[in-house]
């Protein structure tokens, strides 16, 4: 199959995830600046941090499967198996928003967001084991520096969150800031400024 089919599929799920969670917002319950902070603050900055991550994979979704041109049934399943953990941030986002950060929905929450990396990570493995696109891939992503980080932050805010849930929301912020920049040698490739297969060197991602 063609990969612009499973990336516009994936499109179209991105788009529902990110209107399911804005649907959560509560608003104000008064007409001052103060009562949107009462009301909706705690929720806007949750929701802002999970749409920050939304839009990092729907990037980084994006530029994968332009490397891929074509795409097999494994990879399919991959890359269902990571919109289902990604389906389930306006859950996780809502019921830690709910509770008021308490730890236990800030524990699932980093939970989630590491079992996304870990399935956007299955699915980038799956890809690099397909003939010809896999080669491709793994000169456009290097060593991948930030990809091997992000897990180590994600259960250190999970540890952290045990303690007291502000502190694991700073590691999970870090990752969506490291992550906010694309991979560079990706932009070179897709932009023809470069050919990445043919540069072994790893990439040195800016953290």
């Amino acid at each position: 199959m063609e990969s612009n089919r499973l990336e516009a599929f994936s499109d179209g799920v991105l788009a529902i995830i990110i209107t399911v969670m804005v649907l959560e917002l509560k608003g104000p319950s008064g007409p001052r600046i103060a009562d949107l902070w009462h009301t909706s603050g705690q929720s806007l900055l949750t929701y802002v941090l999970s749409f920050v991550y939304i839009g990092i994979y729907w990037n980084n979704h994006h530029h994968l499967f332009h490397v891929t041109d074509r795409v097999s049934g494994p990879v399919m399943w991959a890359n269902l198996h990571l919109l289902f953990w990604l389906s389930l941030y306006p859950f996780t986002t809502s019921w830690m928003d709910d509770t008021h950060l308490a730890r236990t929905p800030t524990v699932i929450y980093g939970v989630n967001l590491l079992a996304a990396a870990i399935a956007y990570y299955v699915l980038q493995v799956t890809i690099l084991r397909q003939p010809g696109t896999g080669e491709t891939l793994r000169g456009v992503l290097g060593s991948d520096l930030k990809g091997k980080l992000s897990p180590v932050l994600y259960l250190a805010g999970i540890g952290l969150a045990f303690v007291d849930p502000w502190l694991g929301l700073i590691p999970y912020a870090a990752v969506a800031l490291i992550w906010l920049v694309p991979d560079r040698r990706v932009e070179r490739y897709l932009e023809g400024a470069g050919d990445p297969v043919a540069d072994p060197r790893p990439s040195r991602d800016p953290l």
